[in-house]
Order: structure tokens, then C-alpha cells, then sequence
């Protein structure tokens, strides 16, 4: 069926936004500054080509990870294609957690990356999608 409805783990603002729908919206948005960080764990990702396309001032998505073993407020990074990159420094992330469990739309921008040796720093901007 193509009106479907169909549940998922994402936030329900990404159901609007993702669709044509989303294309009404987003001039009534605005993108809210909220905190720099960086993406950890890019040294623990097996395939390395996801690192190949990602540039300054790409949008990222963030999704929670609730059933997380190591952290209850872990929280994906993803490439626009729904790759994972990483995660939010375990450090920062509580209070991005439970804005995104309360329903909000957080997105994460690309300020830099640069290889440090063996070591891929992924600078982020984390912004609040507002509507």
C-alpha cells in the first residue's frame, strides 16, 4: 500500500521531514546551536569507505540507541545514506538524549575531519531543529 503506515525507531519529526511533506515545512524551521563535539568510536568502524564522501557542513543524522549494552543514552551518528560513523562522546550526551526521547529533532553538522595518525577526529556541530 503506498499510504501505509509504517513504525519505526526513528522520531516522528523525521517521518515529516524525510517525505514531501517535509519540503512545506522546512521554511518554517530553524536550526538552533546547541554544542561542538566530535564523533567517537570512528577507529571501531569496519568499513572505512563510509569516511570517503563526508565533508564540512554535511548534515548527520542522530538516532538513539536505546538497547545499548554500554551506555543508556547512547546515541548514533549516521551519514545521510544511514551509514554509522560513530557515536556522541558518551560524556555529552545525556542531555541530547533525553531532548531526543522527549520527541525533539536533533541533527548534527560536519565542522571538520582530519586523519590524526591512525585516528579520524570528526568535529560536529549539534543543532535543535525547530519548528
Amino acid at each position: 500500500m503506498e499510504n501505509e503506515l509504517i513504525i519505526g525507531n526513528e522520531n516522528m519529526l523525521s517521518l515529516v521531514t524525510d517525505n514531501p511533506l517535509g519540503e512545506l515545512i522546512k521554511p518554517l524551521s530553524h536550526e538552533i546551536l546547541l554544542f561542538d563535539s566530535y564523533v567517537a568510536g570512528t577507529s571501531h568502524i569496519k568499513d572505512e569507505s563510509v569516511f570517503e564522501n563526508v565533508k564540512s557542513g554535511d548534515k548527520l543524522i542522530m538516532q538513539r540507541e536505546p538497547d545499548n549494552r554500554f551506555d543508556e543514552n547512547a546515541i548514533l551518528v549516521l551519514d545521510a545514506k544511514k551509514r554509522k560513523l560513530g557515536y556522541i562522546p558518551e560524556k555529552d550526551n545525556i542531555v541530547f538524549a533525553r531532548l531526543m526521547d522527549a520527541g525533539k529533532y536533533l541533527i548534527a553538522k560536519v565542522d571538520m575531519m582530519e586523519m590524526k595518525g591512525s585516528f579520524r577526529q570528526i568535529n560536529i556541530s549539534i543543532y535543535l531543529v525547530d519548528f
